[in-house]
Formats: structure tokens, sequence, C-alpha cells
């Protein structure tokens, strides 16, 4: 339970304060006066006085500000947002959801370098305990050069062939170890939750270098948006049941990747923040996506819209945002409770 707690602080803190701190430094970069920047919602518990800016920290990590002048009221300021070009307005908004999928980027780069990631070669990394390849005499380091007579040349071949065989029926393997090959038979179990027919081996890990660790970053995060977006979009179809998730949710699959180790923590941590900037990027009121729409009709216009009206907008659109946060979070208790 300590350990959950803490890692939902750290990871709810990471996320905000990555998408705050893009909107922050991207008005420094503009020149716009940031009045406050404030990481959690609720009463102020520490407080901190910039040179121009108030830094402060509240109590619940379930939300944050980076409050502009002139952003959502009047200013005649000369350094307030709405007195800066257009393209350094859009800029400074869609820093916040950018600096998401930086963060991501370099959780990736940092787990890919440091943790190592599963390599594509067909050598086995480990041998999971009391499963058909521990009772085969399968071990780490083998590497299997056939299954039921189709060569393997790589990992994903392995899955292939063995889901290519008759349904849970024996598997012929050919396996490399110290330079002899060695013949061995496998039933392979199925999987119910990942619905796949499997022999208990993990792959190698490899440590990318710097380079191939970026590639494969912004490849990972390129994957998991298109997964987000395919998923909402089958969703809104009715093609699968609508099932999202909002803070006790998170709270929980946190509390299950933490269990799992630092690893599957920062995977998920990255995953939650290439969500967490999609999200804001949706022309929905009070969130970042709908201020682009609204700074493109103003520059489509040619004149700016009236503030008291689409901070109106904003408004309604955040008192829908908070019910169904609400909704979604009866949903999370009641899935918990019923099990």
């Amino acid at each position: 339970m300590v350990v959950t707690i803490i890692s939902v602080i750290l990871v709810f803190c990471l996320l905000i304060l990555s998408h705050e701190f893009g909107h922050f430094i991207a008005a420094k970069a503009c020149g716009i006066y940031v009045d406050d920047f404030s990481l959690g919602m609720g009463p102020k518990i520490a407080q901190f006085k910039g040179k121009e800016t108030t830094y402060t920290l509240r109590p619940f990590p379930i939300g944050g500000w980076c409050k502009m002048r002139g952003e959502d009221e009047e200013s005649v300021d000369p350094r307030s947002f709405k007195s800066r070009k257009l393209w350094q307005q859009m800029l400074t908004i869609a820093a916040g959801p950018l600096m998401n999928f930086i963060l991501a980027i370099t959780i990736f780069v940092v787990v890919f370098m440091m943790m190592g990631t599963a390599s594509g070669a067909n050598v086995i990394g480990e041998v999971g305990e009391s499963t058909p390849a521990a009772a085969a005499g399968l071990q780490p380091g083998d590497r299997i050069m056939a299954i039921n007579g189709l060569e393997i040349d790589e990992w994903v071949d392995i899955s292939a062939a063995v889901n290519a065989a008759k349904p849970g029926g024996a598997l012929s393997l050919a396996i490399e170890r110290d330079g002899r090959t060695l013949q061995t038979v496998i039933e392979p179990y199925f999987d119910e939750e990942m619905q796949t027919w499997l022999i208990g081996i993990i792959p190698q890990k490899e440590h990318l270098n710097f380079f191939r660790a970026i590639w494969l970053g912004c490849v990972q995060s390129v994957q998991f948006s298109v997964a987000i977006i395919q998923g909402l979009a089958q969703m809104i179809s009715g093609a699968i049941p609508a099932d999202v998730a909002g803070p006790v949710g998170i709270v929980t699959l946190i509390g299950q990747a933490s269990e799992y180790g630092i690893q599957s923590l920062l995977i998920l941590t990255a995953y939650l923040s290439i969500n967490l900037g999609l999200i804001n990027l949706f022309p929905l009121p009070a969130l970042d996506g709908s201020r682009l729409v609204f700074l493109t009709i103003e520059g489509l216009r040619g004149k700016p819209i009236n503030q008291a009206k689409e901070g109106m907008i904003h408004f309604v659109g955040l008192i829908l945002l908070f019910g169904l946060m609400i909704f979604i979070t009866y949903k999370d208790i009641l899935r918990l409770v019923t099990g």
C-alpha cells in the first residue's frame, strides 16, 4: 500500500508537472507574463515568489495550472497572452500536450538504455517456473532453431509457430545450446488473459544505444497514440464496450504496475503521459484542443473572439468535464466493489 501511494503521487505529479511546464517554458519563451504556476489542487501548502511568477504546491496531485496574464480575462499588459502574435499563443497552448509526448519518449529512452528491451533474436532470456518450457528442460541462452519443422529466424516467428500448430498439440523444438543441436517436445498452454498459446519463455533483453533508443521511443509513442485513437473510435462506434478509467482506475493500474517493478511502472507512466497529451488535444471545451480551435477561428476571421463568450464556453466545458470525471470515478469504484 505504501509503495502504491508513493507511486501514485510520483506518477500524477510527473504527468501534471510536465504538462504545465510545457505551457510555462513556451510562455516564458514568447514573453508572456506568468502570474502563477501551481502543482496540485486544493489549498496552498507551500509558496515561493520568483522574479515575477508565484510557484505554489497544493495537496491533491490531480491537476495544476500555469496562469498566464490575459489568457482568460481582459488585460492591457503589453506582456499579456492576447498581446502576443497568434502563432505564439498557439505554440504556448500546444506546448503542454507536446511536453507530455516528450516525457513519454524520454521515459522510453531511459528504459531502453538502462533497463533494456526485448531483443528480436530467437534466443531465450528467461524460462518461467512450472511452465511447459521448464518441464521440457529449456534454459536461458538456448536458441530456438525450428518448431515443428518450421525454421525460426527471430522471436516473432516463435509466437507465430506456436499458435499456428494444432491447438494444444505437442510442439517439436530444435534448439541450439553450446554449439549442439538438441530436440525436445513441449505442450503449450492457453493464456486466457492474453488469448494466445504460450510455452513459458521470454526473449533476451538488449540495451540500446542513445540514437536507437530515441528512434524506438518515438516509434513506441506513435504506436501507443494510434492504439489509443483506434480504441476511442471503436468505443464511440460501439464496436467495443466503453471502458474508460478515471482517477480511481488509474490508481489501480499504477498499483498493479508497481508490483511488477520499476520498468512496468515507467512504461505505464509513458502510456498515461501519451494519453494525457492526446486527450488534451481533443477539441472539447476547457481542454487545450478547444483553445487551439478558437485561436484557429480567430486567425481565419482576422479578429479576436469575444473573451467573455469564449471564457463562458470553457467554464461550461469544465463543469461538464468534472461531471464526467465524477461519473467515471463512480464506475471505477463500482467495478472495484463488484470485482
